[in-house]
């Protein structure tokens, strides 16, 4: 016989419960990638990946958003989990630039979020309406996935995300061999924020506004 869960349970388990991996579909990233075709670059300069390869990569404006082509490096900070650890990452760090609502860093094995460069003369993000809590939606071998901004990396390096938000595109998590070299598009919407930044399902509600509104005015 099935146990019952008592009644007053149910709102817990409701709020703890994990939204769908991918929050997209294949026709989702298909749409989105027809809109970002061509790049108007805003960044005064280009980045380079995490692996000593030459500075290439420019951030593009369009109307509601900014986007750029990368690969993924394994952002792991924040929280201590499992997952995500010294022992696991030596790079770890128990911070993120971004905080949770009751001040606590970012969860990086359960938030789904986007690392953006430091501030530099390449390109300040916050002049472009991305700031904290900003909604993305990060596409990889035709999944999409929507995010955050939880992070803040390098001034001259670009392409890198949680634990979770590899893991929900089917990319190895690992933060010590995981990543992908190349194929990773990020959409970073402007002026848009999940409340709280730590809500999983906040981020994919308000991204799929983002992405339908995206779409339709391009």
């Amino acid at each position: 016989m099935r146990a019952l869960i008592p009644a007053a349970l149910v709102p817990v388990l409701l709020a703890t419960a994990s939204p769908p991996a991918a929050a997209g579909d294949r026709a989702g990233a298909e749409e989105l990638l027809a809109e970002l075709s061509s790049c108007r670059q805003i960044s005064h300069g280009k980045y380079r990946a995490d692996d000593g390869s030459p500075a290439r990569i420019p951030v593009c404006d369009t109307k509601g958003a900014v986007f750029f082509k990368a690969d993924m490096d394994i952002d792991c900070d924040g929280q201590v989990s499992r997952q995500c650890n010294k022992k696991k990452d030596p790079l770890f760090q128990a911070a993120t630039a971004f905080q949770q609502s009751d001040g606590k860093p970012l969860d990086s094995a359960r938030l789904p979020y986007v690392v953006v460069p430091g501030a530099s003369k390449i390109w300040k993000h916050e002049d472009s309406g991305i700031k904290g809590g900003a909604v993305a939606a990060v596409i990889h071998d035709g999944h999409l996935t929507y995010a955050v901004v939880g992070d803040t990396g390098p001034t001259d390096i670009i392409g890198e995300a949680s634990y979770a938000t590899a893991k929900s595109l089917g990319i190895d998590p690992d933060p010590a061999r995981g990543g992908t070299g190349s194929g990773v598009t990020y959409v970073l919407f402007k002026n848009s924020r999940a409340d709280p930044i730590e809500s999983r399902d906040a981020a994919v509600t308000r991204g799929r506004e983002l992405t339908e509104r995206f779409v339709r005015g391009n």
